[in-house]
């Protein structure tokens, strides 16, 4: 074999081959080492006395990576815009429905989910027992939930 003649390692055994054959093979072959190595790995700039002047990150990542490097990249935290809206028009029409009580039950609701008052202490407020702040409470609930399924 000639010295100036080009030769490429396929399956075990060197073949010879043409000059532009082996450059094609040579460029090939290097794109795919940049794709398999030089994208994924981070390179250091070193100073004049060997000191790390400057970290060039990969320029891919993996989210094995991400998740090591406790990257909030995919974050579940935000809520979507759909939950939103659907809150928002929930949120709508519980106030229309209550809108259609009346002052007494409104009051009513007001200082037991509002106001978070127990039954005891708003049945004492109007001078009434809790069981009939109870009962009270259990009907303007049943009208609240046929005002908001109807």
């Amino acid at each position: 074999m000639d010295a100036d003649k080009k030769r490429i390692w396929i399956r075990g055994q060197y073949v010879e081959v043409t000059d532009e054959v082996y450059r094609a093979y040579m460029q090939g072959d290097r794109k795919m080492r940049y794709f398999e190595n030089d994208l994924k790995t981070e390179r250091f700039v070193l100073g004049r006395e060997g000191q790390v002047v400057q970290i060039i990150p990969s320029r891919e990542d993996s989210l094995d990576r991400l998740v090591d490097e406790n990257a909030q990249q995919f974050s579940d935290e935000q809520e979507s815009v759909e939950s939103v809206v659907l809150h928002k028009l929930e949120v709508d029409r519980l106030h229309t429905a209550l809108s259609l009580l009346t002052p007494e039950e409104r009051a009513l609701i007001q200082a037991l989910f509002f106001e978070e008052k127990t039954e005891r202490q708003y049945a004492d407020e109007l001078g009434v027992y809790r069981n009939a702040v109870h009962v009270r409470k259990m009907k303007v609930l049943k009208k609240l939930k046929l005002l908001l399924e109807g």
